[in-house]
């Protein structure tokens, strides 16, 4: 397995001769799974390692100044690295996409970029672009290549295409049972504990508080059923997103899990949040009893859920 960087100015060529897909890849969903199967396929066939070739930061972030919390991502690159092993890719690539590879012609990004790669195929999807103002298309690639350009159609699911962006929709939205149908795999927030106020121990429902990256997407303010990876092992959960409007008021949004059957003290650890099934809107209560009492009708909706 192999993580590497590709600058404009690295000198060297790896030797290992490789079948890549290209692309952002965020969420690693379904269409970028098809993508990822025909390229393990087709290096088994040429006989070689698979390959993906991905970009950092995001282009927006280089094409249109974007901030990276603007952009609302589905996976950190961790979690796409793990992903996209998981999936059968033995060599990741990731470009160095500065403004200056980014203003590259087509040609110049296949002999500069993709040239420093000892390419035996390549897989894309239909719709990728490459080069100064996305002039580069797979047609393109395959007119200019000597190695074989497969290219994967269009993927959809109840007649539209699986895209990162209408997966965010269902995020942000709290439909998590359309994420995982588009995605293949839940949504998950990966990240540190952190210290809180330590309101939820005094309403008899501690929770840990999640340090998260700031380039993730946010779920719909609410409370979610879900479960949480913790020291290799999942405990069913209750989620709550938000300003935590009853005394606690937050900004930015704060998410903070109860964990069900679980008693230890893990600040600084690093976990993973699976959300499952939205259950209700925040409130902002009059007063910390009727917070208290929802916090049990909470508590009790999610174990039926999750069958505690």
């Amino acid at each position: 397995m192999r993580i590497d960087r590709i600058t404009l100015d690295r000198k060297y060529k790896p030797n290992t001769p490789v079948v890549a897909c290209i692309g952002y890849f965020d969420g690693v969903h379904k269409g970028h799974q098809a993508l990822i199967g025909r390229t393990v396929e087709l290096a088994k066939e040429i006989g070689c390692a698979s390959a993906l070739i991905t970009f950092e930061p995001d282009p927006w972030v280089t094409i249109r100044n974007a901030l990276p919390q603007e952009l609302e991502h589905l996976t950190t690159s961790k979690q796409k690295n793990n992903l996209v092993i998981k999936y059968g890719i033995q060599n990741i690539y990731y470009l160095d996409f500065t403004k200056q590879m980014a203003a590259l012609s087509p040609h110049e990004f296949i002999e500069q970029v993709l040239g420093q790669l000892n390419l035996k195929g390549l897989v894309c999807g239909y719709d990728f672009r490459f080069g100064a103002k996305g002039l580069g298309d797979a047609g393109f690639l395959k007119r200019s290549v000597s190695y074989p350009v497969e290219v994967i159609e269009e993927i959809s699911y109840k007649g539209t295409k699986i895209s990162s962006s209408r997966i965010v929709k269902c995020v942000k939205s709290g439909d998590f049972m359309s994420a995982y149908e588009l995605l293949g795999h839940p949504f998950t927030m990966d990240g540190t504990v952190i210290a809180g106020r330590h309101i939820g121990a005094t309403l008899n429902t501690p929770t840990v508080n999640l340090g998260y990256s700031p380039e993730y997407v946010i779920p719909r303010i609410g409370v979610y059923s879900g479960h949480i990876l913790v020291r290799g092992k999942m405990y069913g959960a209750m989620i709550n997103v938000g300003h935590n409007p009853t005394g606690n008021y937050s900004v930015p949004v704060s998410i903070e899990t109860y964990i069900f059957n679980f008693n230890s003290t893990i600040y600084g650890e690093r976990v993973s949040l699976i959300f499952e099934q939205y259950i209700r809107e925040e409130k902002d209560f009059k007063n910390m009893d009727n917070l208290k009492m929802q916090l049990e009708l909470d508590k009790e909706t999610v174990r039926k859920l999750l069958r505690l």
